[in-house]
């Protein structure tokens, strides 16, 4: 809305000229390259798992049929958002699924 230049009023405010946004992309949306995957699973291979990363796949391992929800609950409160729980609640359960399909192997 179009500031009319009076210090009173609905349209009150200094005058100014509105801006267009470009149509830039979010760099965060972009996919993954495949050098910063092969990165991270290299990293995830030397470091491991953080504490809270073992402790929610324990809570998989032992929890029963309310595990999802715990685990979503403590994967928030560490992480500080809905969705990046839920991506941290699937990544460790791919990784419960590797440990057994490497003990199932073996």
């Amino acid at each position: 809305m179009a500031k009319s230049g009076y210090s009173q009023g609905a349209n009150s405010g200094h005058v100014t000229l509105e801006r267009t946004r470009s149509n830039i992309k979010n760099p965060k949306k972009t996919p993954v390259s495949t050098r910063t995957q092969m990165a991270r699973s290299i990293s995830r291979e030397v470091a491991g798992l953080s504490p809270y990363e073992r402790r929610i796949l324990d809570m998989i391992k032992t929890g029963g049929s309310v595990a999802d929800k715990r685990i979503y609950k403590f994967a928030k409160r560490r992480l500080g958002s809905h969705k990046r729980a839920i991506v941290k609640r699937e990544d460790i359960k791919e990784v419960n699924a590797q440990q057994r399909a490497r003990a199932a192997g073996v």
